[in-house]
C-alpha cells in the first residue's frame, strides 16, 4: 500500500506528467457528457434502451450512446471503419503502400484520407442508425429529421476524432483507444451490480466464484496480450578509432498475438452474413435453421464457425501485419544476424517459420477470449455481464490500460524515480530490442 501511495505521489509530482492526466480526464469528461445528450427530435422517455446482436454490441463499446440516440451514437466507430480501410488499402494500392514508406509525410496523408473516409461512412451508417430508432419515439419524423440527424451524428463523431487526437497530443495514452475503453468501462459498474441484484443474498457465493473466474480470464488476456517469442539477434563487433566494441546481443519480439483484436471485429462482422442471408429465403426449412441457430450466439454452431474464422483471420491479419522478408533485410544492413542462421533469405524463411508456429496457439487462445462471453452467459452469467468476460471488449479495455501504464512508467523512470512495479519495468517492456520499423 506504501508502494502504491508513493507511486501515486511520483507520478503528481513531475508537472508534465500531472497536467496530460488531468487534460486526459477533461476530455473524457467532455466526451461522457456528450454521450447523454439525446439528438434533437427524440423522445427519451420513448426510447427503447434494450439492445442485442451487433447493436448491443455497439452499445457496449459507445458506453450507452447508441441505444439512448444521444449525438455520439456512432462515435467513434466510423473512424475506425475508416481506419481499417485504409490499412487494408496500404497492403493493395500500390499508392498508398508508398505513402507508408515515406515515413511522417506519408503517415500524415494517410491519416487525412482517414478523416474524408470517416465523412462519407458516418453518413452511411447513420441512415441506418435512424432506422433502428422506434418510431415511437420521434416527435416530427420525415425528411428535415433524416438530413438533420445525419449532420448532427456526422459532427458528433468528427468531434469524438478531435477529443481523441487531442488526448494523444495533451494527455496521456492512445485518445482514439481511450474513447472506445471509457465507454466500456462506464458499462462496467452498472453490469455487476445488475449481476449482483439477480444473483441475491443465496447466490453470493456464486457472484463470488464469477468475479474469481472474471479475475484469471482478465489475467490471461494479460498474457496473450503481452507473451512474445524472442529471436535472438547478434551484432558482428565494430571498430570505432581505437577500440573495438564488442558484439551486442538483442532480440527480435515476435507476439504471439500480433493481430491483436482485428481478428474478432472481422469474424463478428461476417456473422451477421448467414443470418441476413437466410431472411431473403424465410420459405426454406434450411434458411430457417441457419437463421435461427446464427442469430443466436449462444448456439455451438455459431460459436464453432466464429471460432474458425478468427483462428483463419488471426493467420491473414498476422501475414500482412508483420513482414519476415523486411525484418531480415533491415537486420542485413544493420548487419546483425540471428545465430546459426544465414543472413538474407534464410533468415526470412526462420523468422516466418518461427511466426507460423507460435500464431496457432495464439489463434486459438484468441477465439476462446472471444467466444468465452457465450460459455459465461450458458452458465447464468447476465448478458451485460457476460459481455466483460471476453471479446472485443475485454481485450480493448487490458490492450489500452497496458498501453497508459507504459507511457506513465516511461515518465517516471526518466525523472529517476521506481517504476509502477516493484521491478522497476512493466513484464513484456520491450528492451534490449532490435526490431525494424
Amino acid at each position: 500500500m506504501n508502494k502504491f501511495i508513493t507511486t501515486i505521489k511520483n507520478i503528481f509530482a513531475i508537472e508534465d506528467l500531472r497536467t496530460r492526466i488531468l487534460n486526459t480526464l477533461f476530455f473524457i469528461a467532455i466526451y461522457r457528457l456528450g454521450s447523454y445528450v439525446v439528438l434533437p427530435g427524440v423522445d427519451p422517455s420513448r426510447l427503447d434502451t434494450k439492445s442485442g446482436g451487433i447493436f448491443g454490441i455497439l452499445d457496449t463499446l459507445l458506453g450507452g450512446a447508441f441505444s439512448h440516440a444521444s449525438i455520439f451514437a456512432l462515435g467513434i466507430m466510423p473512424y475506425i471503419s475508416a481506419s481499417i480501410v485504409l490499412q487494408l488499402l496500404t497492403i493493395a494500392v500500390p499508392y498508398f503502400q508508398k505513402l507508408q514508406k515515406e515515413g511522417e509525410s506519408g503517415r500524415k496523408k494517410i491519416n487525412q484520407y482517414t478523416r474524408l473516409l470517416t465523412i462519407p461512412i458516418v453518413m452511411a451508417q447513420s441512415v441506418g442508425f435512424i432506422a433502428t430508432i422506434n418510431q415511437d419515439a420521434l416527435v416530427s419524423p420525415g425528411v428535415f429529421f433524416t438530413v438533420s440527424t445525419m449532420i448532427i451524428l456526422t459532427a458528433g463523431t468528427l468531434f469524438c476524432m478531435w477529443l481523441g487526437e487531442k488526448i494523444t497530443d495533451k494527455g496521456i495514452g492512445n485518445g482514439i483507444s481511450m474513447i472506445i475503453m471509457i465507454g466500456i468501462v462506464s458499462r462496467f459498474p452498472g453490469a455487476i451490480i445488475g449481476e449482483a441484484a439477480a444473483k441475491g443474498m443465496r447466490g453470493s457465493l456464486i457472484f463470488l466464484i464469477e468475479l474469481a473466474v472474471l479475475f484469471f480470464v482478465v489475467m490471461g488476456v494479460i498474457i496473450l496480450t503481452q507473451a512474445v517469442r524472442q529471436i535472438p539477434v547478434q551484432y558482428a563487433k565494430q571498430v570505432g578509432g581505437v577500440s573495438q566494441l564488442n558484439a551486442q546481443r538483442q532480440f527480435i519480439p515476435l507476439k504471439v498475438n500480433a493481430a491483436g483484436v482485428m481478428p474478432i471485429i472481422f469474424a463478428q462482422s461476417l456473422m451477421f452474413v448467414p443470418a441476413i442471408a437466410a431472411s431473403a429465403w424465410k420459405d426454406s426449412d434450411t434458411a430457417n435453421f441457419i437463421g435461427q441457430k446464427f442469430s443466436d450466439y449462444t448456439s455451438w454452431q455459431y460459436n464453432l464457425v466464429f471460432a474458425v474464422l478468427i483462428i483463419l483471420f488471426t493467420y491473414f491479419y498476422t501475414a500482412i501485419s508483420v513482414n519476415p522478408k523486411q525484418i531480415a533485410d533491415d537486420l542485413k544492413r544493420s548487419g546483425g544476424f540471428v545465430p546459426g542462421v544465414k543472413p538474407g533469405d534464410a533468415t526470412s524463411e526462420y523468422i516466418d517459420e518461427v511466426l507460423t508456429h507460435i500464431t496457432l496457439p495464439g489463434a486459438i487462445a484468441l477465439a476462446l477470449i472471444a467466444i468465452f462471453p457465450a460459455i459465461a452467459l450458458l452458465f447464468g452469467v447476465t448478458r451485460p455481464f457476460s459481455a466483460f468476460y471476453g471479446g472485443t471488449s475485454l481485450i480493448i479495455m487490458v490492450g489500452v490500460v497496458l498501453d497508459t501504464m507504459n507511457q506513465i512508467e516511461s515518465y517516471l523512470l526518466m525523472r529517476h524515480y521506481d517504476g509502477m512495479m516493484k521491478t522497476g519495468k512493466l513484464k513484456g517492456r520491450t528492451q534490449n530490442i532490435a526490431l525494424a520499423s
